[in-house]
């Protein structure tokens, strides 16, 4: 993975402007990083391929079969999918708050790809989900390409098992390149103090996830608590965390950089929950409809039953208790259950939360004291995630959010 000095070398990586460097060293950081900006995800690629072929090889070493097995289609999946959207989130947040660290930004994006890799991998699994990003998902094809029908007994223990195992190698890769990443001293523990705890939330909200599947139907609160776990902080403020820590930047632009990315980030769940359900499956990669037939507790479900109660609706309850969590639920009965969600309300309750929600991430960015381009870029970012529309920064003649 690239054997780099002493991860506790005081100067590893790039120093902070105050370090006595000369001011052409930092102008040149600049303009790396502005040529990066024209290019984010070209980049983070450029980035990711060596890395991940240097993880390869080491597999290799461990075992060839392995490797040609699990870490080639580990690699794989991690570079050949996905909008990129939590290293784009890293590096404009970054940006905006004035950082050039080009080298451990662009690394720290492929570490969190590779967690996402885990994360996928194993929701895939829990979730028993067939397709992911319009491809066989891994177990099923780790099952297959060894001659193992997926849906078989042993198919499906071997692929599941398999899966697991892809997805902690994935977990171990991502450590590796954050482990193994130049940053000075102070950003460095920022980052690793960010990074430990984005780990344990997502495994947090994970685990919730999979709990309320087999305890019923979860309050509006607790989904709301398992949705800010396992992605408004995970996929959004984390990220955003990790580019302003990478910068520097002080407590102010921080707290409110995270409360606005925080806010898109329930938002982002809010609208999967609503694609998970009316979504087409040719934009979202997965079959529609998974959440209702795995009982997902997601605050969608949570509010048709918190609207239907108040309507003393029993026919709507009587519905839900019949198909959320059936597996073997036919289009016939997922379309009662649409026509439900819209009919008691739930529907154009979570969008309009959802929008609200946008609108606020939109206001609390425009609170920062941070870069009017990079500010610009992170806000169409945050826009995007919660599914709002596009809403301009004031800027002040310094070219500083105001």
């Amino acid at each position: 993975m690239g054997r780099l000095p002493p991860a506790d070398h005081a100067f590893a990586g790039p120093l902070p402007p105050d370090a006595g460097l000369p001011e052409s060293w930092h102008l040149g950081l600049q303009q790396v990083a502005q040529a990066v900006d024209e290019d984010v995800v070209g980049a983070l690629q450029r980035t990711a391929d060596p890395v991940l072929a240097e993880c390869v090889a080491e597999a290799t070493l461990h075992d060839s079969e392995f490797a040609d097995e699990v870490a080639h289609r580990v690699a794989d999946f991690t570079l050949r999918g996905g909008k990129r959207m939590r290293p784009r989130l890293l590096w404009w947040a970054m940006r905006a708050c004035g950082g050039a660290e080009v080298e451990a930004a662009l690394r720290l994006g492929v570490a969190l790809e590779l967690i996402q890799t885990c994360a996928l991998i194993q929701d895939d699994v829990m979730d028993r989900s067939h397709t992911r990003r319009g491809r066989p998902a891994v177990h099923i094809a780790l099952a297959e390409q060894r001659g193992l029908a997926a849906d078989s007994g042993a198919g499906a223990a071997f692929g599941a098992s398999a899966a697991v195992l892809a997805g902690d190698l994935a977990l171990v890769w991502a450590d590796d390149t954050v482990q193994e990443t130049f940053l000075p001293l102070a950003r460095r523990r920022k980052v690793r103090a960010l990074w430990r705890a984005m780990r344990g939330e997502m495994i947090a909200g994970q685990y919730l996830d999979l709990r309320g599947q087999i305890g019923g139907g979860a309050s509006a609160a607790r989904a709301l608590r398992t949705a800010y776990l396992k992605s408004a902080l995970y996929s959004v403020e984390r990220p955003v965390a990790l580019g302003a820590a990478l910068a520097g930047a002080d407590e102010s632009t921080t707290d409110a950089l995270r409360s606005a990315s925080r806010y898109a980030g329930m938002a982002f769940q809010l609208r999967d929950d609503l694609l998970g359900v009316f979504g087409d499956p040719a934009v979202t990669g997965k079959p529609s409809g998974d959440d209702i037939r795995e009982g997902k507790p997601t605050y969608l479900l949570a509010v048709a039953r918190t609207c239907a109660d108040a309507a003393d609706d029993h026919r709507a309850l009587a519905v839900l208790d019949r198909a959320v969590g059936n597996p073997d639920l036919d289009e016939d009965g997922l379309e009662e259950v649409r026509a439900l969600l819209e009919s008691t309300g739930a529907r154009a309750l979570v969008e309009e939360k959802a929008e609200r929600l946008g609108k606020r991430a939109a206001h609390g960015l425009a609170q920062a004291d941070i870069d009017a381009h990079g500010g610009d870029q992170l806000l169409g970012l945050l826009n995007a995630v919660a599914g709002t529309r596009a809403v301009a920064l004031a800027v002040n003649q310094e070219g500083r959010t105001q």
